[in-house]
């Protein structure tokens, strides 16, 4: 069932369940004082003519039924009877005895000083007289034609309004949830024409006050994120295409010219090393882009143990320094620094790949190839800050360097792949740290990763 029917149906049943009890309530209050200003006006007619029989002297019996069969005021079938202590007539206006009134009665009524009842159609009211003599028994009763009318037309009148009420409620409600839902069908409309090939499309936030829009710019903002990924994919994929292409047309090509005739071993040996440097560089880049994907996809299965920061970053400088002489790194610790604050929670292996990233990045890219690393506390951060002297990043191109695949203008001529940084902002991602950057061209580069630690 659809939301705008299911909507309408509630709005019916609230509104008819309000309806009907105000009717009921109206009803009922309604019978009930056509039921109180009955019995009152029956009792003033009766105190009356009682009165006229007991205390006029000039007035009896017959005269008295003449006067209340001609007086227009008496009620429809009205029936007065007055009985003495004796339980003896004294006065009856019942000449075909259409009430059926007998010695317990009256004694009730004398127990009670007053008694209402019904007999079929009459409404009867029986109540105790008292002039100073004696005490007597009225009892009166009459058919409440027009009242009972009245209510029955009203019964009528609540119903029509009631079921009137509803029918007017049903259309006006089936057509205030359409509007209602109105921008959830245009969200439906604008997410079907949205498919892989438009991401670029959006879905329209309308007042931006409400909850739909507030929806509308989830759904926005998951759009992004998809547009962005599906992008860096597609990025990927292409210069991840082009880098390893390159090594393999390389390979082939010397390996087509080696075959095109027969050459001396000093030919085959430079050519096969040749291509064992393609080769190396064909598994550096396959290397790098599974550990990218690796760091990537095992957010969730992350196994992490207490390392020592310092020590990983001795043990990175032994290892660059030893493939590369001629680089230079310094590492200098803050004076506040303890055990507890250069211990961090992380995987060994990723942690150095990341470390080596970063300083091989700032000595390749230096005429000196030095780099300085400094370590600090910073509040519950372990901050590493790494310096160099180098050709620096535009400041175009920092927004982008992080991205696989992308380099500096300034550094396409140097070897590499454009795969180390986004390496690094991976795994510092994975350890729940943040890296940034500030460069300027000609004049080096800092590197800042603040991680937390477990002191």
């Amino acid at each position: 069932m659809k939301i705008r029917i299911k909507l309408t149906l509630l709005f019916i049943v609230i509104v008819a369940i309000i309806i009907t009890l105000a009717s009921v309530a109206i009803y009922y209050s309604s019978a009930d004082y056509r039921k109180d200003d009955f019995y009152n006006r029956l009792m003033n007619k009766a105190i009356n003519t009682a009165r006229l029989l007991i205390e006029v002297d000039e007035v009896n019996a017959t005269l008295l039924r003449r006067i209340e069969r001609d007086n227009p005021l008496s009620l429809p079938d009205e029936k007065i009877i007055i009985y003495n202590f004796n339980d003896e007539i004294l006065f009856s206006t019942d000449e075909e005895q259409e009430l059926s009134i007998n010695s317990t009665l009256l004694d009730k009524v004398r127990l009670e000083n007053q008694v209402k009842f019904n007999q079929g159609d009459y409404e009867i009211l029986g109540f105790l007289f008292s002039d100073r003599y004696d005490r007597f028994v009225v009892i009166t009763g009459a058919i409440d034609i027009y009242g009972l009318k009245k209510l029955k037309n009203l019964r009528l009148i609540l119903l029509i309004v009631c079921c009137a009420s509803i029918i007017v409620v049903s259309i006006a409600g089936y057509i205030y949830a359409g509007r209602a839902l109105k921008p959830i069908s245009k969200v439906i409309s604008d997410v079907n024409d949205i498919s892989i090939t438009s991401l670029n499309l959006r879905v329209d936030e309308g007042n931006g006050r409400d909850e739909i829009a507030q929806l509308a710019q989830t759904f926005n903002e998951m759009l992004d994120r998809l547009e962005s990924a599906f992008k860096t994919q597609k990025n990927f994929i292409a210069n991840a295409s082009h880098e390893l292409r390159t090594p393999l047309t390389a390979i082939t090509g010397q390996l087509e010219v080696l075959l095109m005739k027969d050459r001396n071993a000093e030919a085959y040996k430079e050519v096969a090393s040749s291509i064992l440097e393609d080769i190396k560089n064909l598994n550096s880049i396959s290397n790098r882009l599974l550990l990218l994907a690796q760091t990537r996809s095992i957010e969730n299965l992350k196994v992490f143990e207490n390392l020592r920061i310092d020590e990983l970053l001795w043990q990175v400088r032994e290892d660059l320094i030893k493939h590369h002489p001629d680089y230079s790194i310094e590492i200098s610790l803050n004076e506040n620094l303890d055990d507890n604050s250069l211990t961090v929670s992380g995987d060994e292996q990723l942690l150095k790949v990341a470390l080596s990233n970063i300083i091989e990045n700032g000595c390749k890219y230096s005429e000196s190839h030095t780099v300085n690393i400094e370590l600090n506390q910073r509040s519950k951060f372990l901050e590493l800050i790494f310096t160099d002297n180098g050709i620096g990043i535009a400041e175009e191109d920092l927004k982008i360097i992080m991205e696989p695949f992308q380099r500096g203008k300034n550094a396409l001529g140097a070897k590499g792949h454009g795969i180390g940084l986004s390496l690094v902002d991976a795994i510092i991602k994975m350890h729940n740290a943040n890296i940034s950057i500030t460069s300027a061209l000609n004049k080096g580069t800092e590197i800042r990763v603040n991680i937390p630690f477990l002191g």
